[in-house]
C-alpha cells in the first residue's frame, strides 16, 4: 500500500557490502527539485545504502522515480514537514530528513 498511499513510498536500494536489493517503506513528501523522506526511525542502514550510492529508486503513488544527490538534514522545526504534520513530527521526535533530487 505504501507505494501508492499519499505521503508513502517504498526505497529501493542496494546493500553496500552485500549488493543486495531492498525496498524500504517511508513518509515521503514531495519538494520543488525533489523530495524529502522523514527518517522517523533515525538514519538506518537504508540511508547509508542511498548516500554510498549516490541515489535510489523510490515508487510512490504509482511511479517508479530516480532519485540522486542524497543529503542528511537535521532540522528541529521540521520545516521539511508540511506544516500540519510537524506538530506529529515533533510528537514523535522526528527531526532528521533525507532530501533527495
Amino acid at each position: 500500500m505504501a507505494r501508492v498511499m499519499p505521503n508513502f513510498g517504498v526505497v529501493e536500494h542496494r546493500g553496500r557490502k552485500t549488493g543486495h536489493l531492498y525496498r524500504t517503506p517511508v513518509n515521503v513528501f514531495a519538494r520543488p527539485g525533489g523530495y524529502v523522506i522523514a527518517l522517523t526511525y533515525g538514519p538506518g542502514d537504508w540511508v547509508h545504502n542511498v548516500l554510498a550510492a549516490g541515489g535510489c529508486i523510490l515508487e510512490t503513488r504509482g511511479q517508479r522515480i530516480h532519485l540522486t544527490q542524497p543529503r542528511l538534514i537535521h532540522d528541529e522545526e521540521r520545516r521539511a514537514l508540511p506544516a500540519v504534520l510537524r506538530v506529529v513530527g515533533r510528537l514523535g521526535g522526528v527531526a532528521d530528513f533525507l532530501e533527495l533530487t
